[in-house]
């Protein structure tokens, strides 16, 4: 079981010098725990920062400070908490935990201040995962997306839901409370109307979700095509930088060449790889397998061809491979005359940049179905999904069985109330303790 009777205590700021760092106490004890380890004598204030020092045990100062209490409730974790404001130097922030531990605090757990704060009922669990998420957003759109659902946009949507089900379940309820007067305080009718509405507004959740998923855990793109056809141009035009050698001859790249890029708010992992062709030497030829390798895991594969030269055998058996495969056929070298005519993909002219702007958004619309990002989705991690499927399919099921008809009420019930608990789940209303230590162990210390 979770023990909240304790103080904790961690550095809170990432590892590394910086110009401040914070040392975090949080706990019944933290005020004491902070008062002892400061040279100022006065007892800290509510919501006040403090300059003071802090001293070891020998009495020598560790560092000049900023102390700041915040007395329970109205604090992150819920409990009285402390966070010392200290240089940003390692050797400092250690000192000053190492003096908290020594005067009765234990060292927090990875997520341990965030799981306090579920428990204490300041976050429930989309919130709570959602400061992971906010933490570690590599674009401005997932960190967007991170602080809608800890500003409770997913929890809200999800609240009302559950709201509806709990008067529909209650509603059914009272009918069986009361079978021998044969009263009914809903028909089935509105049974299966009121049903069809929940279904609709998760519908409406889970259209989003592909667009979210790939928000939150990004996408791995893989540029292939044969040797000399442009791939490696085309990386760079992507990446925006000479990242890749560009060369005449055939199979300069034999690695595996990658590099992040933001493409409208989406972090994607774009891989350069060795041509497709018979090999012409062993490291060649290891090249080509590594490719293949990278392949096999994309998300998406961008498959150039060179549009000023008619389709080669190995372009066909590419094409032919990579048929059933989320892929966009990429025909580069747009500025010189074109000797195919071939319908979908994208045109593009890696040396003067035409159609770059086309790629990148057929890219985005291949990988979330949409054209853009501007708008942001409730539905990003792949627990909510799935608990948001499983509650979908019990509610289907609930429908079908009132639409049948003659369906006893309790076969019904039994699906609306599992269709509630998924739902609960997502939010943490029910949990396991086995769960709550899968998602916060996930955490780094501090936070």
């Amino acid at each position: 079981m979770f023990s909240t009777d304790d103080s904790i205590v961690a550095v809170a700021t990432p590892p590394g010098r910086g110009g401040i760092g914070v040392v975090r106490i949080s706990g019944p004890e933290s005020r004491r725990i902070a008062e002892a380890m400061l040279t100022r004598r006065e007892p800290l204030e509510a919501r006040m920062a403090t300059f003071t020092r802090v001293a070891a045990k020998s009495t020598d100062v560790i560092d000049e400070v900023v102390a700041t209490y915040f007395p329970a409730p109205r604090s992150y974790t819920g409990e009285d908490v402390v966070e010392i404001s200290a240089h940003g130097n390692p050797v400092v922030l250690q000192a000053i935990v190492v003096r908290a531990l020594e005067i009765g605090a234990r060292l927090a757990e990875p997520g341990e201040f965030t799981l306090r704060a579920f428990l204490n009922g300041k976050r429930d669990l989309i919130q709570a995962e959602a400061v992971a998420d906010l933490i570690a957003a590599a674009t401005p759109m997932q960190a967007r997306v991170a602080c809608d659902q800890l500003e409770g946009t997913l929890t809200g949507q999800i609240s009302e839901i559950d709201a509806e089900l709990f008067s529909l379940i209650a509603s059914l309820e009272a009918s069986l409370d009361f079978p021998d007067e044969g009263y009914h305080f809903i028909q089935p009718a509105e049974t299966s109307r009121r049903v069809a509405v929940v279904v609709g507004k998760i519908d409406a959740l889970l259209s989003a979700a592909r667009r979210g998923r790939v928000i939150r855990e990004g996408a791995t793109v893989v540029v292939v095509g044969r040797p000399n056809v442009g791939k490696s141009s085309i990386f760079n035009l992507l990446v925006g930088s000479d990242r890749a050698i560009v060369a005449a001859v055939a199979g300069t790249t034999r690695d595996l060449i990658s590099e992040q890029v933001d493409l409208d708010g989406l972090a994607v992992t774009l891989v350069d790889t060795a041509g497709a062709r018979e090999a012409t030497d062993e490291i060649e030829r290891e090249g080509i397998a590594r490719a293949e390798r990278a392949s096999g895991i994309a998300t998406l594969l961008l498959i150039v061809l060179d549009g000023s030269q008619p389709l080669s055998r190995d372009d066909e058996q590419l094409l032919g491979r990579t048929s059933d495969r989320s892929s966009i056929v990429v025909t580069n070298k747009a500025d010189l005359p074109a000797a195919f005519e071939r319908e979908g993909g994208v045109s593009v002219s890696a040396r003067t940049g035409a159609g770059a702007e086309d790629l990148r958004r057929a890219i985005v619309r291949s990988l979330t179905g949409e054209e853009s990002l501007r708008d942001s989705a409730a539905l990003s991690n792949v627990r909510h999904i799935e608990l948001l499927t499983q509650a979908h399919t019990r509610l289907v099921a609930a429908q079908r069985l009132v639409d049948i008809g003659d369906t006893p009420e309790e076969f019904v019930l039994a699906d609306l109330q599992a269709a509630r608990a998924h739902l609960e789940e997502i939010v943490g209303a029910r949990t396991s303790e086995s769960l709550l230590h899968h998602i916060f162990d996930k955490f780094c210390i501090g936070k």
